[in-house]
C-alpha cells in the first residue's frame, strides 16, 4: 500500500489477481453503478462574458490560479455587503 492507501505497480501481484473472464465477472460489471467526474451541482455556475477593466484582471491573475473563482468571491462578497444594509 502506499501512503494515500491505494496500491502502487509494486505492490500488484499479478497471480493473485482473480480472472475476471470467469462465470459471474460480467455480470457483476453489467450491474456495476458507474460514476464518472464530479457529481451534479444543486446550483451549476453559469458561463457567460463579462468585460472587466485590465488592473481588476491583473490583480486577479496576478494571485495564480483560480483567479476566476476569488473574482466571484469578490462579487458574492459585495453582494452580502450590500444585501445587509
Amino acid at each position: 500500500m502506499n501512503g494515500n492507501g491505494g496500491s502502487t505497480a509494486q505492490d500488484f501481484d499479478p497471480d493473485t489477481a482473480p480472472d475476471l473472464s470467469t462465470d459471474g465477472w460480467p455480470e457483476k460489471f453489467t450491474k456495476a453503478d458507474v460514476r464518472r467526474g464530479r457529481p451534479p451541482s444543486v446550483r451549476p455556475k453559469v458561463s457567460t462574458t463579462i468585460r472587466l477593466s485590465q488592473d481588476v484582471i491583473d490583480h486577479f491573475r496576478a494571485g495564480g490560479a483560480g483567479w476566476q473563482t476569488r473574482i466571484n468571491g469578490a462579487l458574492r462578497d459585495w453582494i452580502r455587503r450590500h444585501d445587509a444594509a
